[in-house]
């Protein structure tokens, strides 16, 4: 009698469990993994934001981390009016749109061109030799980059005085190489790592659609322009929207280990500018204006590219 009784308590316990309870009791390992990543985006990337405070308050060390004075847009208007500023923002802009331009097309057609080679250990091959630079260290990269270029042992340097009786070339000195050295080496390190993304999307296609295209008489280009292409579209579209978000986040690493006293006319951008005030200087409010007015401009255009893609394409990322 017993056992009936709390047989049934279970039954009545199990139909009034909600539909979230039994969902999240069957996949509570997964919610489980997501644990680590939630928490280092709530330490590393949501609490710091409450420091952007710093941007309308003076700020002296030890007298609180939350500044002492309120001073409204006080250093929004010093950057604005400061020479130093814009020629970071213009510097940061341009190799941000070289990049874009050069870097953004390559991994695309390097993953069509690469979907298309039939032979599967050369596929293999090709695809773990490309992807492998992604795993060097941008200093290890540079160094590499300043060995070769070397105006006195580099590999450049001797090619193109022993073929062409040119003098030696200061490649990493000289202002007018700068921006090629930078988007070049960017080329070269993440093309095959970015193409994974759209060769998992040209596996996706259905198989029918390219069936279909073959009865139709279509050859292999007119297979990728009408179909491949087409298919994968989403993808590129949230892609070159990630991208343009991150115009004006190029990453100070590269820069400041490409950076010499010649060149800073082109390598100072916006990153290197903040690192300069902020650290060297000391000057964290008027940093951080910076690094908060650079955010906002980057929300504007990640807004702004997807509203235009929607418009196109019907695609987005929200």
């Amino acid at each position: 009698m017993d056992l009936r009784k709390k047989q049934n308590v279970d039954v009545t316990v199990t139909k009034r469990r909600s539909p979230f309870q039994k969902h999240l009791r069957r996949y509570w390992q997964l919610y489980a993994m997501m644990v680590l990543p939630i928490l280092y985006f709530i330490v590393f990337k949501y609490l710091p934001m409450f420091g952007n405070v710093l941007a309308f308050r003076r700020y002296r060390p030890a007298m609180g981390p939350f500044g002492v004075k309120w001073v409204g847009f006080k250093y929004f208007e010093t950057f604005l009016k400061d020479p130093a500023f814009w020629r970071a923002f213009r510097n940061t802009f341009t190799i941000s749109f070289m990049n874009l331009i050069i870097n953004f097309p390559i991994p695309i057609i390097f993953a069509i061109l690469l979907n298309e080679v039939r032979h599967v250990r050369f596929k293999k091959l090709v695809q773990t030799v490309s992807y492998m630079p992604r795993f060097i260290s941008t200093v290890v990269v540079i160094a590499i980059l300043q060995e070769l270029l070397s105006p006195s042992s580099g590999l450049i340097n001797i090619f193109l005085q022993n073929v062409f009786g040119m003098e030696p070339i200061y490649f990493m000195n000289e202002p007018e190489y700068f921006r090629w050295l930078y988007v070049l080496t960017d080329t070269w390190q993440f093309t095959g790592w970015t193409a994974i993304i759209y060769l998992a999307a040209i596996t996706g296609i259905n198989s029918d659609l390219f069936e279909a295209a073959q009865i139709d008489g279509a050859n292999r280009f007119q297979q990728i322009t009408h179909v491949t292409i087409p298919s994968i579209l989403p993808t590129i579209m949230v892609m070159l929207i990630l991208n343009v978000g991150r115009m004006l986040s190029l990453g100070f690493e590269k820069v400041l280990l490409m950076y010499t006293p010649s060149n800073s006319q082109v390598s100072d951008i916006i990153d290197t500018l903040v690192y300069r005030i902020g650290l060297y200087n000391q000057n964290y409010s008027y940093a951080t204006a910076i690094g908060l007015f650079t955010g906002i401009i980057g929300v504007v255009l990640v807004s702004s590219s997807n509203t235009i893609s929607k418009k196109l394409t019907g695609d987005g990322i929200y």
